[in-house]
């Protein structure tokens, strides 16, 4: 049986630290002991990213986990409609790793249009056999391509 939890957040560095408490939270409730760790290191690198790059003045974001049998699906919706640019970053960068994260440790991932503002970074966990499908979002504005908020 499918189910759902989110929280908003305001767009702080402190909240990147809520939203990863926030994901363990739901997800030692829902009692997942696979891959716990991967949408760990995911939540953070996409709400670091909405506080960075996705939030316009005076918005915060929203954290979103669904659970069913096979997958969970987290999606970060922020408040620019701005969309992410992939970046190779050299060697020596100190950022711009977040998203090649995501789509190394999610089965699948992408961005789509929020209305009425916005986007939803979205990315998906296979939590039981390899015959699970994922959750995936419907109609337009989804990216089959990893991509990077610039």
């Amino acid at each position: 049986m499918p189910e759902s939890l989110q929280q908003y957040f305001d767009a702080r560095h402190q909240s990147v630290r809520k939203a990863r408490e926030f994901a363990t939270g739901a997800l030692d409730g829902w009692g997942l002991t696979n891959r716990i760790e991967d949408i760990r290191l995911c939540v953070s690198e996409l709400a670091t990213n909405a506080v960075l790059h996705g939030t316009a003045c005076g918005h915060g974001f929203l954290i979103r986990l669904d659970i069913d049998d096979n997958c969970v699906r987290l999606e970060v919706h922020d408040s620019r409609s701005q969309q992410p640019v992939v970046h190779e970053p050299a060697a020596t960068d100190i950022s711009g790793r977040g998203l090649t994260l995501v789509a190394a440790l999610s089965d699948e991932w992408g961005v789509r249009d929020r209305t009425p503002l916005g986007k939803v970074i979205w990315s998906c966990f296979k939590t039981a056999g390899n015959a699970a499908q994922p959750i995936s979002p419907a109609g337009p504005g989804r990216y089959d391509r990893p991509v990077e908020v610039p």
